[in-house]
């Protein structure tokens, strides 16, 4: 069955080396789930870049069987058996069987015509995965109200065909685990990526990593892991809680007032920062002790988003973030998801043909 994992990498800039090329494009089909630092392309890439490098970029259709493959490798045959599967399920090599031995070829006969393929099934496969959503996300035109400011850095998200149905799984946990959710080492029974998507789905606000496992009945960490995974996959997105910024500046002000005085609020406090009048309402308002939640965000409301950011650091807080699906329905987020993937492909089609040019 196709399964392909993505991950958005920086392009290789100016390289002809083959080797540099192949370990770009094995790990961005996350082929080489893991790497040592300091180590050289061939030992941080592994037996999978040594096979490939060896036999399938040297004579893409030669018909390459197991036997020769671990002639070339030094691998065991189990060992070789291992890659091949990984290769064929990613879709960069086919096989069929001839006499004793599968016989593997380059799929399209060169690097490119094998990521043109591999591109043409993730999409429709993305597609028809990512439609599932409707089933679950709840529409709200409330939810996308405050901009986003994500960065969640490299994207990153599993492609598979479902697979046959598991006893105590239904679409949902399938879905789940085909598209990466719950990680690679997943207990038997974990529901847990489950859960936490369900509350986002179903939320038409923003929700804090705190809130999440309280719901969930988990730790904060493990639930950050989930999340961070959603975020990879471009599903969820992080926002800046702009309702909970009133109230930390105003338990920092009052804090930092009690404890330093004016002089320090105005100084290394940051209010001097601020328009005078804005300062001095804060300032007035923690004086004379009549300040609260809901005056401090009146004031705030004329100052930029930056500006309330930086207050709030200065005072000792941290800026409050929370998550939420990445789109008003399904459709806008399956639109952004696809545009993640089909960004990542054409990086891999440009870099295959590059390959292909760097082995005449």
């Amino acid at each position: 069955m196709f399964r392909v994992r993505l991950i958005e990498q920086p392009m290789p800039t100016g390289s002809k080396d083959p080797d540099v090329l192949l370990a770009w494009m094995l790990d961005s089909l996350g082929l080489v789930r893991w790497k040592s630092e300091g180590a050289t392309i061939d030992e941080e890439q592994g037996s999978i870049h040594r096979i490939f490098r060896q036999t399938f970029l040297e004579e893409p259709l030669k018909g390459w069987d197991n036997a020769a493959i671990t002639e070339f490798s030094g691998l065991s045959q189990t060992g070789v058996h291992n890659q091949m599967h990984k290769l064929r399920e990613a879709g960069l090599v086919a096989s069929q069987l001839s006499g004793r031995w599968h016989v593997n070829v380059l799929r399209g006969g060169s690097m490119a015509g094998a990521i043109e393929l591999i591109s043409v099934q993730a999409r429709v496969i993305a597609k028809i995965r990512l439609n599932e959503l409707n089933s679950y996300i709840k529409d709200s035109d409330k939810r996308m109200n405050v901009a986003s400011e994500d960065d969640a850095g490299e994207f990153r998200i599993d492609i598979s065909e479902p697979r046959p149905s598991v006893e105590g799984c239904d679409r949902l946990d399938a879905w789940i685990l085909d598209m990466g959710i719950a990680g690679d080492r997943v207990k038997g029974g974990d529901k847990l990526a489950r859960k936490i998507f369900i509350e986002l789905a179903s939320s038409e606000r923003s929700l804090t990593l705190q809130t999440l496992a309280d719901r969930t009945d988990s730790t904060r960490s493990r639930a950050q892991r989930v999340v961070e995974r959603l975020r990879q996959a471009g599903i969820v997105d992080r926002v800046a809680m702009r309702d909970r910024i009133a109230m930390d500046v105003y338990a920092g002000l009052m804090r930092q007032f009690s404890a330093r005085g004016e002089e320090w609020l105005m100084g290394r406090g940051g209010l001097s920062r601020l328009d005078d009048g804005v300062s001095k309402s804060l300032l007035d308002g923690a004086k004379k002790g009549k300040l609260s939640i809901e005056k401090v965000e009146e004031i705030l409301k004329p100052v930029d988003i930056d500006a309330q950011r930086l207050l709030l650091n200065t005072l000792g807080g941290r800026m409050p973030y929370g998550y939420r699906i990445a789109g008003r329905n399904a459709d806008e987020v399956t639109e952004r998801v696809m545009s993640m993937i089909d960004r990542t492909l054409r990086r891999c089609r440009t870099v295959a043909q590059r390959l292909d040019e760097a082995m005449l």
